[in-house]
């Protein structure tokens, strides 16, 4: 008999449900933050009375400085990290607080990496190679998708290969993870969209992956019903509140399960578009995600058929493997329904780089628990499918 030993990752303190942007301050002050440099894009910091500024007001009503960074881009730029470590040192912070979606997330660890050791950044990619603390992490989330205010992961892009690299680590993870359901709504729906089949593909991902455990299964079948229960009604109508509140869980759900289980080759491959071409995370892994999974359907055929009974369908009398391919079916329908791109010919993505990409992505940490092991070949030939 084999065993094996799982570990089991979170944020310290996780605060979820409408108003918990309200604690903020009080955590920084229970943190021993004296000045926080807030981590965020031009998009929010621009929106009045918005996440960002209610953020700054509860740390200025708890008597916390603060410093405003704004710089992060879609898919953060080892540049905005650069930037963003310029202005902590310069404004002396202790602390750093992101507020967004996974961009500010991950550019605010990568800022507390590179304010932490020396060297380059792609110097520490893979997994638990970082050696120092970092400053305290407050992550404060706006997006029902990349769960990055809950996980390990750090994601950047190198501007130099234009290749994404992840630094994975205990010590990334958030002192605090902040949820608030009111910051999500009136979201525009492309991004409702493709962030929630961002956390889609998470709870599919680590369902399936070779990392997988009973904890973590737990956390993805959760998320997948209620992602098939909710995203459709979250795109149509902004404001709907009930829908954004299990969106938001789904996502927090996923993101617990996948820094646990891992992921797969969606995410390894999504990572080369997200390099190359700056491709929205999400939109990459919703038109990868049905193709990854009819590649590794025969891994785990009875994993796929619960998937479609998750999402709702009706597989009495089906056997297995048509179970399983009704999992596949009902992912690409929602997907079409609440309108992500279906091919990547329609997103400006260039056959001659298929070569390179299923390389690299081979190379991506993610593709390790993937539960078909592939060649590049096939990679390539996925990456024909898709577009």
């Amino acid at each position: 008999m084999s065993y094996r030993m799982f570990d089991y990752l979170v944020p310290n303190v996780n605060f979820f449900g409408p108003g918990a942007i309200s604690v903020v301050g009080e955590r920084c002050k229970l943190l021993g933050g004296k000045k926080a440099l807030l981590v965020t894009d031009k998009g929010l910091r621009a929106i009045k009375d918005g996440a960002v500024d209610k953020t700054i007001g509860y740390l200025k009503e708890a008597g916390i400085d603060v410093a405003v960074f704004d710089g992060t881009e879609p898919n953060p730029k080892d540049t905005n990290v650069l930037e963003g470590l310029a202005m902590f040192r310069k404004e002396q912070c202790d602390m750093i607080i992101t507020v967004g979606g996974g961009s500010p997330h991950d550019c605010g660890k990568g800022i507390g990496i590179a304010a932490t050791h020396e060297g380059d950044l792609y110097d520490y990619a893979g997994i638990e190679t970082l050696t120092n603390p970092l400053p305290p992490i407050i992550a404060v989330n706006t997006t029902a998708g990349t769960a990055s205010e809950v996980t390990r992961h750090c994601v950047l892009t190198n501007t130099k290969t234009k290749v994404k690299f992840v630094i994975v680590s205990w010590r990334n993870l958030p002192s605090v993870s902040i949820n608030d359901p009111l910051l999500m709504i009136g979201k525009p729906a492309g991004l409702t969209a493709a962030t929630g089949m961002d956390a889609l593909t998470h709870a599919v991902e680590a369902y399936i992956s070779k990392d997988a455990n009973p904890v973590t299964d737990a956390s993805a079948i959760q998320a997948i019903r209620l992602i098939s229960r909710n995203l459709r009604q979250a795109v149509a109508l902004g404001t709907n509140l009930k829908a954004r509140e299990n969106m938001a869980y789904a996502s927090l759900l996923a993101g617990m399960a996948f820094n646990n289980a891992n992921l797969g080759y969606v995410h390894a491959m999504a990572h080369q578009l997200g390099g190359l071409y700056d491709m929205p995370h999400g939109v990459a892994n919703a038109v990868l995600l049905p193709h990854v999974l009819r590649y590794n359907l025969i891994a785990n055929p009875e994993k796929f058929a619960d998937i479609a009974e998750f999402m709702g369908e009706n597989v009495a009398g089906l056997s297995v493997m048509d179970a399983a391919e009704r999992a596949i079916a009902a992912i690409a329908r929602l997907s079409a329904d609440i309108g992500i791109p279906q091919h990547l010919g329609e997103l400006g993505v260039k056959e001659s780089d298929f070569p390179y990409m299923a390389e690299m992505a081979l190379k991506d940490g993610n593709a390790f628990s993937n539960p078909r092991k592939g060649n590049e070949k096939e990679i390539i030939e996925i990456f024909r499918q898709a577009f």
